[in-house]
């Protein structure tokens, strides 16, 4: 961890040119953490059928990236309290970069070796931007917190939008794969100024971290990290199987994308309204009932099969998972006495939550093809909801991790 002259921006003044710049590089990261996973799902079948390689196979790109989640997660707040926060962003976006490059490189190997830095540097951010908005804006994190996600699922779902249109040209999947280079590029240039005349943050002194358990002897931890991981088998497991659906229900893979992007783009509003509403509330238990509402509408609908509906499905799951989402994202501030503790709880709840979420789409997979059935594989949606909401409804309750 780390501070520059231990300088916070959360004050009732104007901000200054270096704080916009600092919120420019947290904007310009988080542009670059679900674009390259969320282009995949809708030409995961051309690049099957490029590369000659099996649906289990290519159900390991989506994968992937999850399990180096939950392997760098845990390490990333230790790294960072090394050379700080600031260089860990650094150094995690040029792995990203050279990832997304070695990705699209057409090579078999290649295409799962650059998934794997894809992973990991974005794991870097998923632990890190939390605990940085926690340290820099302490006053401010509902805001901040709302512009960062707002940023990330923006990118998503501009990447699942544009994915099969953009496969459709010269360069093929492999354009498709290599043109979010572009967002992680202007992140690195924006960023470099952030490691320049940083210093290490003080922690806390040897009495204080002796008071303090590991993270994983705190209960609720636990509970956040299975409404953490659970809300993200869910978008996870769509962004990998539901155009597949819906081109099996008939749609063609353009409008399958499509409506992947509907449920993307219904994500933006309450990503935005979610945390500052969250932030003003000392218990979130309402908005964890609200968007539990919204989780049963929309799987309940792709349930009961009602193809006719499906831009109103994905509306609702995509309303449902913004504000889940955000929702998981102000537990590592919220539920945290301070940054170091935030990025703490976040690196433990995202490594076993990622390796939660890595189950659900290689479940589902299995599922559909056990039972030659993708109504069958929706059941696994209603449970997976059942149980992120009720982690939700009780880490929302107005409390510290650590007491």
């Amino acid at each position: 961890m780390q501070s520059s002259d231990n300088k916070t921006y959360s004050t009732k003044n104007k901000l200054s040119a270096s704080a916009w710049l600092l919120i420019l590089g947290i904007v310009f990261i988080a542009l670059t953490l679900r674009s390259p996973l969320t282009s995949v799902g809708p030409i995961i079948d051309e690049i099957r059928k490029a590369l000659h390689i099996s649906n289990v196979a290519a159900g390991f790109i989506t994968t992937i990236p999850l399990l180096a989640f939950a392997i760098v997660s845990p390490i990333v707040p230790k790294i960072a309290r090394k050379i700080t926060v600031e260089k860990s962003l650094l150094f995690a976006t040029i792995i990203l970069a050279i990832g997304i490059a070695l990705r699209s490189s057409g090579s078999i190997s290649m295409l799962f070796i650059g998934t794997a830095l894809i992973g990991i540097g974005i794991s870097f951010g998923n632990v890190l931007l939390p605990s940085l908005i926690k340290l820099k804006f302490p006053l401010k994190v509902g805001i901040m917190t709302a512009i960062y996600t707002v940023a990330m699922n923006s990118s998503a779902s501009l990447a699942a939008g544009v994915s099969y249109p953009i496969s459709t040209l010269r360069y093929g999947w492999q354009g498709t794969l290599g043109i979010w280079i572009i967002f992680a590029i202007l992140a690195i240039i924006i960023w470099m100024p952030q490691t320049k005349n940083v210093q290490l943050e003080k922690p806390p002194t040897l009495a204080e971290q002796h008071e303090k358990k590991p993270m994983w002897r705190y209960p609720l931890a636990w509970i956040i990290m299975l409404a953490m991981g659970f809300q993200s088998m869910l978008f996870y497991t769509t962004a990998a199987w539901i155009p597949e659906m819906f081109k099996a229900q008939g749609l063609s893979a353009g409008q399958a994308g499509a409506m992947f992007s509907i449920l993307q783009i219904a994500q933006i509003p309450m990503t935005f309204i979610t945390p500052i509403i969250a932030s003003k509330l000392k218990d979130q238990r309402p908005i964890v009932v609200f968007f539990g509402i919204l989780y049963i509408i929309g799987f309940g609908g792709l349930l009961i099969g009602l193809t006719d509906y499906s831009a109103l499905w994905m509306i609702c799951i995509g309303l449902a998972g913004g504000a889940s989402f955000s929702t998981c994202m102000m537990f590592f501030s919220l539920r945290a006495k301070d940054a170091f503790e935030s990025a703490d709880l976040s690196g433990f709840a995202q490594s076993l939550g990622y390796l939660c979420a890595a189950i659900g789409p290689v479940l589902y997979g299995y599922i559909h093809d056990k039972y030659d059935s993708f109504d069958t594989a929706n059941f696994m949606y209603i449970i997976v909801v059942i149980i992120s909401v009720t982690a939700s409804f009780i880490a929302a309750k107005n409390r510290y991790v650590t007491g």
